[in-house]
């Protein structure tokens, strides 16, 4: 298994629940071959430039492990999440 760090950007006006719940099912995706080692909430920040006319999102960085062929997997059902504005998803050498 392969170590990796993601940060997901959650649209400022989604409430708590529904973000919670958005998150829950990716981390579903993720413990299903692997194992979730550190989330950090990072809250609400603002971005450097706009997207989608929004000027901050709410931030949440996790450490994790799971299978290379997972991430493709991973970044589909972050993709198609109404709630998430950008994912991204980095391998830790080792």
């Amino acid at each position: 298994m392969n170590k990796y760090e993601a940060v997901i950007m959650f649209y400022p006006e989604v409430e708590e629940e529904k973000r919670n719940a958005s998150f829950d099912r990716l981390k579903k995706v993720i413990e299903k071959d692997g194992k979730i080692n550190n989330i950090d909430e990072w809250g609400m920040k603002k971005l450097a430039y706009a997207i989608d006319y929004k000027n901050e999102a709410y931030y949440i960085f996790y450490e994790f492990e799971t299978k290379a062929e997972d991430i493709v997997e991973i970044n589909r059902v972050a993709k198609i999440m109404d709630p998430v504005m950008r994912q991204m998803i980095i391998k830790v050498e080792d």
